[in-house]
Parts: C-alpha cells; sequence; structure tokens
C-alpha cells in the first residue's frame, strides 16, 4: 500500500512525489505551495515515508511511519516556527503548554536554520538521504532566508521541503531552487472524507464553519475549535440581532473582558460570516446601509492589529449593528 493513500484528494501532488521516487529523480528542494490544513504536511510525510522505506519490509514500515510522524527519525528534521522567550525557542505547542503570553506570531529563526546546517553536515546515518522539512517557511525574515539559500546551494545528500501558503511568499532566489508542488483546496467531498476520518462530522452541518474553512478541512478544525471556545451566552447573543445600544456596549465589555486578543480577531472572521448571511436572507438587493456592519467589522480588524483599547473598538463595532 502506497504511503500516499493517507492523503485525501491532491492527485497531482502524490503524481508528482511518486514519480520522482519511481524513477530516482528526487529534487534536492521541493516547494509545497498551497492554503494551510489541505494535506501538505500530510503530503511531506507520506513522501518521506516512501523515500525512507525503500528496500524494507512491510513491518518495518509501519515502524517507520511512527518514526515519521513522531518526528523522531535521525534522517529527518522538522522545522516550525518558534517564540522566543528568555533566550530559549519554543514551539507553539511547548508555549501554550508553558503558558507564555503570545504577542507576536512565531517565526522561522536565523537559528533554526544554522540548525538546518549544522544538520546536513554529517552524512545519513539509516536512509540514502536526509530530509529537512520548514513549515510555515514564509515566516522567515531575510536574514534566515538567505542563510538557507546557502544551504540550498550545496544540500549534499539531502531533500529540503518548504511549506508555504504561496510561491509570492518566499525570495525569488529561493523558489528559483526548489521545484514546486502544487497543492489545491478540497471539493465538499473530499472534505466530507477528510473530516469523517478526523471524527469531525459534524463541522459539515456548520456553513459559516464551511465558509471560512473554504476547502480547507484543517481550517474547519481549526475555526471549529475556536468556536467551542468562544462562552455559550456571547455566541447566542451575537447571532441574535442587537437591538438596543446598551446591548451592544455590554456585549462589547463581555468580548473585551473574556477573550483575548488572537480569539478577539478570529471573532470578526466569524462575525463576518454570520451578518453576511442575516443580511442576504431573503434580501434581492442589498443596499450600502445594509453593508455598514461589515464595514465596521473590517475597521475593527485594522484598529485591533493596532492596539486600539479593544473595549471602545467592540463598542463602536456592535452600536453599527443596532437595528440592523
Amino acid at each position: 500500500m502506497s504511503p500516499f493513500s493517507h492523503l485525501i484528494g491532491q492527485s497531482q501532488a502524490i503524481q508528482m512525489l511518486t514519480q520522482a521516487v519511481s524513477k530516482q529523480r528526487i529534487a534536492p528542494a521541493y516547494l509545497f505551495a498551497g492554503s494551510a490544513g489541505i494535506g501538505r504536511g500530510v503530503a511531506a510525510e507520506c513522501f518521506i515515508e516512501l523515500v525512507f522505506s525503500q528496500g524494507k519490509s512491510s513491518g518495518q514500515k509501519a515502524i517507520l511511519r511512527s518514526r515519521i510522524q513522531q518526528r523522531n527519525h535521525p534522517d529527518l528534521l522538522w522545522v516550525e516556527p518558534t517564540y522566543t522567550h528568555q533566550g530559549k525557542l519554543f514551539s507553539p505547542a511547548e508555549a501554550e503548554a508553558a503558558g507564555l503570553k503570545r504577542k507576536t506570531a512565531p517565526l522561522i529563526r536565523l537559528e533554526q536554520i544554522r540548525g538546518i546546517a549544522r544538520f546536513l553536515a554529517r552524512s545519513p546515518l539509516e536512509a540514502e538521504r536526509s530530509i529537512v522539512v520548514v513549515e510555515q517557511a514564509e515566516t522567515m525574515a531575510e536574514a534566515p532566508a538567505n542563510a538557507l539559500l546557502k544551504t540550498l546551494e550545496e544540500p549534499g545528500q539531502a531533500t529540503l521541503i518548504l511549506i508555504v501558503p504561496g510561491t509570492e511568499s518566499l525570495l525569488p532566489t529561493l523558489i528559483s531552487r526548489c521545484q514546486k508542488i502544487p497543492f489545491y483546496r478540497l471539493p465538499l467531498d473530499d472534505m466530507l472524507r477528510v473530516l469523517q476520518r478526523a471524527n469531525q462530522a459534524d463541522i459539515l452541518q456548520q456553513p459559516e464553519i464551511l465558509q471560512l474553512a473554504q476547502g480547507s478541512p484543517g481550517a474547519a478544525i481549526a475555526h471549529w475549535q475556536k468556536l467551542q471556545e468562544l462562552p455559550d451566552d456571547l455566541l447566542q447573543a451575537l447571532r441574535q440581532p442587537i437591538r438596543s445600544h446598551r446591548d451592544a456596549l455590554s456585549l462589547a465589555r463581555q468580548i473585551a473582558q473574556t477573550l483575548e486578543p488572537e480569539a478577539q480577531l478570529w471573532l470578526i472572521d466569524y462575525l463576518q460570516q454570520i451578518w453576511w448571511q442575516q443580511i442576504t436572507n431573503g434580501i434581492q438587493l442589498v443596499t450600502q446601509s445594509a453593508l455598514s456592519p461589515l464595514q465596521h467589522l473590517e475597521k475593527a480588524r485594522t484598529y485591533l492589529r493596532r492596539n486600539v483599547q479593544p473595549r471602545l473598538v467592540w463598542e463602536v463595532t456592535l452600536m453599527a449593528k443596532v437595528g440592523t
């Protein structure tokens, strides 16, 4: 059974990667380009398994798959964006477990790129080549990107996989040294298969979540989890018409006091879907005045990112919804 049997959809990527291995034409570097949550990371795991499993028995392949998924194979280095705290690097999962406040987005840092160079300085221990995966490679600043470029120029017995949303997010010099593997958003049938496999089929009954996900099962699951974190009373109130300025002020206070900044930004995306459905439900002509609350939501996103006082931002935003 092919390792790619674990990947739903993405037939073009599967064909390109399978042929590269079967014809022994594995590139020094690949660019896995496409939206988050549509299988880029799973495809990387499948490809690594296919490369590392040459000549192994079925039992050995099962063990190999587990080692790859757990990131403990000696010839695999999996790099993801990190936060810094007191001179140490923390992955998003480690930062959350440590209870660290995260005011900025995680980044691929120069120290991590130097770690890749050190990793590739030695020969592979078990496989014929080493493989390095860099998640969210678009988060590299210029210095780490230039350092990675030097590694790509002489990778040795190695293949690097850069996972990015699109080619426009990287330096042209990096892109020119990678073979692009395109990934596409999934149709609804494939979304259903992925969500059922993940025991998340209930998400398909949430049209606003599917709209937010835009063909990405991973995004659908992430949005669903964020929705579950909202207080039930707040969620119910936001789904109903806001009838008075007093109600708007009360909701604004609750949002500012109970939700972290990241959750407030996500709430804007969710409310855009909810309010748009309310505006267009049974309406033949959408007027400019009806769109006003959506415009205020977009302004709220900008103000929150500029660290304007959240309660004030939500007061103005929600009062625009009163009576609409």
